[in-house]
């Protein structure tokens, strides 16, 4: 971050942290990221980022709601767009892959908010994402039934849950690699085979 940070209205200041956290995240494990850090890489002080959050788990929670808001309106974007069912599906997977690619860091949170032990206000956010996105497919693969796109004995909860696997499989093995560019490399072949499970029986 710039000088510029020190001077930003209140709502930007908030938004600049929450992209400093994302960036920080991409970089180191997201559970050792102090506020310390955060402040230094906006150059500000501790006492001015306690102005905005007073928490270090605000601060997580800004970053829960900026990855909600984020995604779920791109993937509502890309599925509008969308010719068919399918089609939407296949671009709600990209759009999600892209998402991924642009923001390496929120993966990094997710899963580590996920692991983390006993109930707090970011896992249930990071939750209740994984939920409204399922909700969302769900609504997508019912519709390709109806349509005669996907098969007619498809089970659209399990479907559901693969599709969201098989992104999380990618992120993780392009984690493994330390190279985020593997995630656009493979992800159309791996939809491929996807649909190709889940597509109506020629």
């Amino acid at each position: 971050m710039s000088d510029r940070s020190k001077y930003l209205p209140a709502d930007e200041r908030r938004a600049a942290t929450v992209e400093a956290v994302v960036d920080l995240a991409a970089e180191q494990n997201p559970s050792d990221i102090t506020t310390t850090a955060i402040a230094q890489r906006m150059g500000l002080t501790q006492g001015a980022l306690f102005r905005h959050f007073p928490t270090k788990d605000a601060i997580l929670e800004a970053v829960m709601s900026w990855v909600t808001d984020r995604l779920l309106a791109r993937v509502d974007k890309a599925a509008e767009g969308a010719a068919s069912p399918k089609a939407a599906l296949e671009a709600v997977f990209m759009t999600h892959i892209d998402f991924v690619s642009d923001h390496p860091g929120v993966p990094r949170m997710l899963f580590g908010e996920l692991q983390r032990p006993g109930e707090t206000l970011p896992k249930r956010m990071a939750q209740t994402l994984i939920r409204h996105y399922g909700e969302r497919l769900r609504g997508l693969l019912e519709a390709g039934k109806v349509r005669g796109e996907l098969r007619a004995d498809l089970d659209p909860d399990a479907a559901t849950t693969l599709f969201i696997g098989t992104i999380q499989g990618l992120v993780m093995q392009s984690m493994l690699a330390g190279d985020v560019t593997h995630i656009r490399r493979d992800a159309p072949g791996v939809f491929a085979i996807y649909l190709r499970g889940i597509g109506a029986v020629q």
